[in-house]
């Protein structure tokens, strides 16, 4: 494992229309073209805050595990091992892809409503990349006191691995960290960190001056590795998501709703999607999700070049 010594880079999202029956835009952080991944982290979307009716029907993925956390509204999930789940405020939504597993997404009701998430992907190891599907969901997450220098504590929900010998329920496959942490007005904590580990600090709401830079809201402040903790100051009060994990040094290639090694994997996933686009399949590869029929969303195609592993540049 490299290090690749401390870093402050902020990351800001870009606006990404996603249209369609969906009908809405997100704000994309990661990947970025200097940052695929932050450890196994390799997507980041907010979608939201809005007031919208979500239909994302049924779509395929491989290789990666799907993290939905949602800040304001109802998601319901459905796949094709059977779940059909509700999403609220304060529970996860984890879905592993492994070999392939195809579901959807829909806000609750048939009018629009307001809705605001957070949607993340884990890249997945080799053995788990080529595994079993399967989904869970944890509707209670463990929460730890990060004691303030100045101020009141902070508190920090572990969505993912683990924090400071807090560890989430949730199945990971590599040593990773994803944690909601909520700062009082006027507070100032020194998070601590796994020096071996590289981190990125999400500014959901709020104000919040990270590593002594001040990071406006909706942006990633990215703090390389070899630290083992990061000071955090606020004025008015904020809301955070911190990535971490080991870094993520095996090859990876990521297009649409894919993630792994090669170009021919990727166009082997995509041919099987949209071979079960076409008719029923004695064992199909990602199979149909609960509760829809024929609505599916097709692969567009793949560009005219090969498709290369991504690396990083800072």
């Amino acid at each position: 494992m490299s290090a690749y010594g401390p870093r402050s880079v902020a990351l800001s999202p870009r606006e990404v229309p996603l249209g369609g029956v969906r009908a809405m835009n997100v704000r994309r952080t990661l990947p970025s073209k200097e940052l695929p991944t932050i450890g196994a982290w390799c997507f980041l979307d907010r979608f939201g805050p809005d007031e919208v009716r979500m239909r994302v029907e049924p779509h395929p993925h491989i290789g990666l595990q799907t993290v939905t956390w949602p800040l304001v509204g109802e998601v319901r999930h459905r796949d094709a091992v059977g779940s059909d789940a509700v999403l609220r405020r304060g529970q996860l939504n984890l879905m592993t892809a492994g070999r392939g597993i195809a579901h959807s997404e829909y806000s609750v009701g048939d009018d629009a409503v307001p809705l605001d998430a957070l949607q993340l992907w884990v890249v997945l190891p080799d053995g788990a990349a080529t595994g079993a599907p399967g989904f869970e969901q944890h509707t209670e997450l463990p929460a730890l006191s990060i004691d303030a220098e100045e101020g009141d504590d902070a508190r920090a929900t572990v969505v993912l691995g683990e924090l400071a010998g807090v560890r989430s329920p949730a199945s990971a496959h590599t040593p990773i960290v994803g944690a909601e942490i909520r700062l009082a007005p006027g507070s100032r904590v020194n998070l601590p960190l796994r020096e071996d580990w590289e981190h990125g600090v999400l500014v959901v709401e709020g104000d919040a001056r990270v590593a002594a830079v001040d990071v406006p809201r909706g942006d990633l402040l990215f703090l390389g590795d070899s630290r083992d903790e990061v000071e955090i100051r606020t004025q008015d009060g904020a809301l955070l998501f911190l990535l971490g994990g080991e870094p993520f040094e095996q090859d990876l290639v990521m297009w649409w709703n894919f993630a792994g090694r090669t170009h021919e994997e990727i166009v082997e996933a995509r041919t099987a999607w949209e071979a079960e686009g076409e008719g029923p399949q004695e064992d199909p590869r990602f199979g149909p999700v609960v509760g829809h029929g024929g609505e599916r969303i097709p692969a567009p195609p793949i560009p005219p070049v090969r498709l290369m592993p991504r690396r990083r540049r800072i």
